[in-house]
């Protein structure tokens, strides 16, 4: 039996801690599908950089992905109830409630384990793992110039 993982984000200029957090789910089952948030839902965080479907095909370039999915603009579970994991493997810093999500699937009858991953730490000074401190710097520059 094909055990299936989803993983899911923003995933706007990919960088080692996306690399880790997909690797790591990945290595958590046979298939890795993830989702990759539409502009428009990402309120937490600056907006995306890059337009939807470019982050969507960069993510799904990517060896450890088997498919890489649009979330769904009203409803996030959509997308979950259409690829029917069984596991969701959040981020170790998405601001996501793991109890929550798993109240939610419940909730609609989805059977399915919901972990989060590991920390990378750094592996030298100003290595960037969180895309936060990208956009940070980016905007620093932008105000410099």
């Amino acid at each position: 039996m094909t055990r299936r993982v989803v993983a899911q984000g923003t995933f706007d200029l990919i960088h080692p801690g996306h690399v880790h957090y997909l690797s790591e789910a990945a290595g958590m089952g046979d298939e890795l599908h993830v989702i990759v948030a539409r502009r428009e839902n990402v309120t937490h965080k600056e907006p995306p950089v890059l337009p939807d479907r470019q982050r969507r095909d960069v993510v799904g370039a990517l060896e450890v992905v088997t498919e890489a999915h649009l979330g769904h603009r009203e409803d996030i579970f959509v997308p979950i109830e259409r690829i029917g994991p069984d596991l969701i493997v959040l981020g170790h810093d998405q601001h996501h409630d793991a109890d929550g999500i798993r109240d939610a699937l419940a909730s609609r009858g989805i059977d399915c384990e919901v972990e989060r991953a590991s920390a990378r730490e750094p592996r030298y000074a100003d290595e960037l793992l969180s895309t936060g401190r990208i956009v940070d710097r980016i905007l620093d520059a932008r105000a410099d110039e």
